[in-house]
């Protein structure tokens, strides 16, 4: 069994329907369960949980199961892009192969000097990308990568394309401990227009991807939609039920989900999100999955604004990332290339610590040592 036969089950099952009869009383049922079914989330997604009272209620539970799990702790990271060739052509985004923008890989000192550049900052925690070109930045020239940056960092994710079972585990031998791939949209039918060529063009091997780096023994596997692609309930739902399978077939990896909000980008051509999510919608959604799943980490990224994401902090997310760079480099020098979007929240690691003190919470800049459990 896989995810896949989870997917099918929810596929064609009628969610506007159900979304649309759902009523406050509803929600504050299953808001009212300790343990909360699938169908107790889906409920918490429905537009009648946007009633201010209800909303409330939703965002008071999910503070209190937030900081009886995480305590009052914010862990900060920062984004590493190591290249952004890529041989997909997704309508969305910067990266599309088709797009006429700088293209550059780093070499293996400029990755030593990124490393050091970020460790000056006080990061620990980093996120390392590429564009998805398995011919530019092979597994190979990843795990060179990891080796190095490991002598300054203690904990390294990675988010490129898809691998196999034993390239996975070969670079969590190198030192990788986390896994982060977005399905983008989980909608079987919309995704191939969405990536009409290239290998991400397949949405099983995608789909599939997060649990070969489970059985790869990886600690920390982080899943999400690119929300305005499709409705943005459809999307949580279902990022939310790939998130419980894991989370109940490997209990040995702590699961994750982020909440990437589409953004403009270089060469983003004509394209328009299908789906317009506003604030109050990331709300609801990380609220419902907090309720839904008391011990899920959320991260937040700077593609949202500065003040919002101050909101956000205690409402659930547990992870932020500052001093973001979308550009190959950027810690170390001035950036090689355009970015892969426009970031929202410019500000630094310092200037990140201090709106997380304000807001009564403790910044991390680690705050583990990763468990090297054999794959």
């Amino acid at each position: 069994m896989s995810y896949y036969d989870v997917y099918r089950k929810y596929k064609h099952f009628p969610l506007e329907d159900y979304l649309r009869k759902v009523t406050a009383a509803d929600v504050e049922r299953s808001l009212q369960k300790s343990c909360k079914s699938p169908l107790d989330f889906l409920t918490m997604l429905a537009p009648a949980a946007q009633s201010p009272h209800v909303l409330e209620e939703m965002a008071q539970r999910s503070k209190r199961l937030t900081e009886h799990n995480f305590g009052r702790v914010i862990t900060l990271f920062t984004p590493l892009y190591l290249a952004n060739i890529c041989d997909n052509a997704c309508v969305y985004c910067g990266f599309n192969c088709h797009n006429s923008i700088k293209r550059s890989k780093l070499t293996m000192e400029e990755v030593e000097q990124e490393g050091q550049a970020i460790r000056a900052e006080g990061i620990r925690h980093i996120i390392i990308l590429t564009g998805e070109s398995r011919r530019a930045t092979p597994p190979e020239y990843l795990a060179d990568c990891t080796r190095i940056l490991k002598k300054y960092v203690d904990s390294i994710c990675i988010e490129v394309y898809s691998l196999t079972e034993e390239e996975y585990r070969m670079l969590f031998q190198a030192g990788v401990d986390g896994f982060t791939m977005f399905q983008e949209t989980y909608n079987e039918d919309l995704y191939p227009q969405l990536h009409p060529t290239g290998p991400k063009h397949d949405y099983r091997t995608r789909l599939d991807s997060p649990e070969l780096a489970c059985k790869a023994g990886y600690n920390t596997v982080n899943l999400g939609a690119l929300l305005g692609l499709d409705d943005w309930r459809k999307e949580t739902f279902l990022t939310g039920m790939h998130a419980l399978y894991l989370i109940k077939k490997y209990p040995g990896t702590d699961c994750a989900v982020s909440l990437p909000r589409i953004r403009p980008c270089v060469g983003g051509g004509n394209y328009r999100p299908a789906c317009n999510v506003k604030d109050i919608d990331i709300v609801q959604a990380i609220t419902a999955y907090r309720n839904f799943l008391p011990r899920l980490a959320i991260t937040m990224s700077t593609r949202e604004t500065p003040d919002f994401r101050n909101h956000l902090i205690g409402l659930g997310v547990t992870k932020l990332s500052a001093g973001s760079v979308t550009e190959v480099g950027g810690h170390a020098h001035a950036p090689k290339t355009d970015g892969q979007f426009e970031i929202s929240d410019q500000r630094n690691v310092e200037e990140m610590s201090q709106a997380i003190r304000k807001c009564g919470y403790q910044p991390v800049y680690k705050d583990w040592e990763p468990l090297r459990r054999n794959a």
